[in-house]
């Protein structure tokens, strides 16, 4: 993959090293069974999935006497800092600098060691991880197996203060048990994809501190075993860290680093070039040239794994009809908006999952363009004369809002239909779809899903079953098709399971399905920082030039 100092990235140079890396990564997670000897896996680590880091200072050198000053802007702040009462990539970014997980991954997707050095399954839907020694939450306290059952437990289980929009992310646990220096998680069948699952998910919280503190006092501070422990948080504009220098693995060569926002792709650009950041998220198509031409940053894309839809929900009208849903899927001209507004930064997709992860359906097609089809199924619906309003966030996604406008006005031009946008800022958005009830969700939404564990059960349980954390669909064959393939131990067979769902839920529509989205970094010349395709901002690997 490109590294931060490639110029002169254009679109057809991207997508081959989007492929590419694409590739990489997924080959990364599928030589990984999550049976393998954990010991023989790469050891880098990355942080523990530490976050992006955003220093705005008007000093005009990015390094102190003490190591490096990172700021890092992205399109939205978090959510609040309690690791696991989220559901978003900028709050996981954030938060992961502090706190990190069992397991971690590497910049290619492959499994890492963090707080556990070892893992294995000892029995079918029984795991047991052996915990690190020496480490230490940033209070001072020695991380204990009680601490990282409980944080287990807590995403888990209902009955340990939160409802946590994370309790699909470690599948379907029964029963957790601290032991001498390890945890054994027991699980409801037999959880095939386990440690692919723990390498991603399942930041471990100190019990103490989570149970002597409110949610207000949990969500304005922080207290992990990670690279970085928490310096200021100022909510909605910025949160700083310093250096951990009792950290476990090697104390990165950052110092200090801050994160900010702004939802503005200009300003996120404009900051870069001023050099007031040292990372930007999501640089727009057209801003790639003014930043490659620049002597002070350039350009660092990475295929990711994301995907872009159009979610419907299934109860409320008229969405509630597989027929106006699928209208809507043929209505939108994705081919053109991928060419004309992501200027080709992005690929088409017809099903949840993204080409070369576990369960893609080769044989399923996106839906064409044919707005003679899309009226005529709006007809046979019944909801002729609909009038709907698509929600988007501001600033999240690459060019969400005009990738929105661009599918509402596909829509809109349909004779049967009337389409309006609405702009909403995603921490707004987010609290409607993260709080567990259908009913507080937007009828009709643009979202984006990343699928860190390159498995197609990780977007379609949570966002596509009756009882996922994040649901807009009820349907008993896609229940019964993914409660297989968690209990399937071939991996053939649960694969065929998997791709069987994709092609069943290409045809309930419903989401209108968009594309994948490439991430685009702007990075300054005076940092070296590559990207993962996960997104997250391992703040911790950034060096000097």
């Amino acid at each position: 993959m490109d590294d931060n100092t490639e110029k002169r990235v254009g679109r057809r140079t991207f997508l081959a090293a989007a492929g590419t890396a694409t590739a990489t990564a997924v080959a990364g997670c599928a030589g990984d069974t999550g049976e393998a000897d954990p010991t023989a896996t790469d050891t880098e680590t990355s942080g523990g999935g530490g976050g992006g880091e955003d220093t705005e200072t008007e000093a005009e050198s990015t390094e102190t006497a003490s190591g490096l000053d990172v700021t890092v802007t992205m399109g939205q702040m978090d959510s609040g800092l309690d690791p696991q009462d989220h559901a978003e990539t900028n709050t996981e970014i954030i938060v992961g600098q502090a706190y990190e997980g069992l397991m971690d991954r590497n910049k290619t997707g492959g499994i890492v060691e963090a707080l556990a050095t070892n893992w294995e399954r000892v029995e079918p839907g029984v795991a047991r991880f052996t915990l690190r020694d020496g480490v230490t939450f940033h209070n001072g306290d020695d991380l204990t197996a009680e601490d990282v059952a409980f944080s287990i437990r807590r995403i888990v289980f209902d009955d340990t203060g939160i409802a946590s929009p994370q309790k699909n992310d470690l599948g379907a646990v029964s029963e957790v048990e601290a032991g001498d220096g390890e945890v054994t998680v027991r699980f409801d069948g037999l959880n095939p994809i386990v440690f692919q699952l723990f390498a991603t998910n399942g930041p471990v919280v100190q019990q103490s501190w989570i149970e002597s503190n409110g949610s207000d006092f949990i969500n304005r501070n922080a207290n992990g075993t990670g690279p970085f422990q928490l310096t200021n948080y100022d909510s909605g504009n910025e949160v700083s860290f310093e250096r951990n220098e009792e950290y476990w693995g090697e104390v990165p060569e950052v110092a200090t680093t801050t994160l900010n926002a702004s939802s503005e792709s200009s300003t996120r650009v404009n900051r870069l070039l001023a050099e007031e950041s040292e990372i930007v998220t999501n640089v727009p198509p057209q801003e790639v040239s003014r930043v490659e031409s620049s002597d002070v940053a350039g350009v660092n894309p990475v295929p990711s794994t994301r995907i872009i839809f159009l979610q419907m929900r299934y109860d409320v009208e008229p969405f509630s009809n597989k027929q106006f849903r699928q209208a809507l899927n043929y209505a939108v001209d994705v081919e053109s908006i991928v060419e004309n507004v992501l200027n080709g930064f992005g690929s088409i997709t017809g099903q949840p999952t993204l080409e070369q992860f576990t369960g893609y359906n080769p044989d399923v097609d996106p839906y064409p363009y044919d707005p003679e089809q899309a009226e005529q199924l709006v007809e046979e619906s019944g909801f002729a004369g609909a009038e709907i309003t698509l929600e988007t966030p501001i600033g999240r996604y690459l060019k969400d809002v005009e990738v929105a406008q661009a599918a509402a006005s596909d829509i809109d031009s349909l004779s049967n239909v009337s389409c309006e946008v609405r702009q909403r800022e995603f921490s707004s958005l987010v609290q409607d779809i993260t709080t567990g009830n259908i009913e507080d969700k937007p009828n009709f939404n643009l979202l984006g899903w990343g699928n860190g564990e390159f498995d197609a059960s990780q977007t379609i349980i949570p966002l596509l079953t009756t009882d996922g954390a994040l649901t807009i669909l009820k349907n008993d064959e896609i229940d019964s098709l993914m409660q297989e393939a968690q209990n399937e131990a071939d991996p053939q067979a649960r694969e065929e399971i998997l791709q069987e769902a994709n092609a069943r839920l290409h045809d309930l529509a419903p989401w209108v399905f968009m594309h994948q989205q490439f991430s685009v970094y702007g990075v300054a010349s005076d940092v070296e920082w590559q990207p993962r395709s996960d997104e997250f901002i391992d703040v911790d690997t950034v060096s000097r030039m």
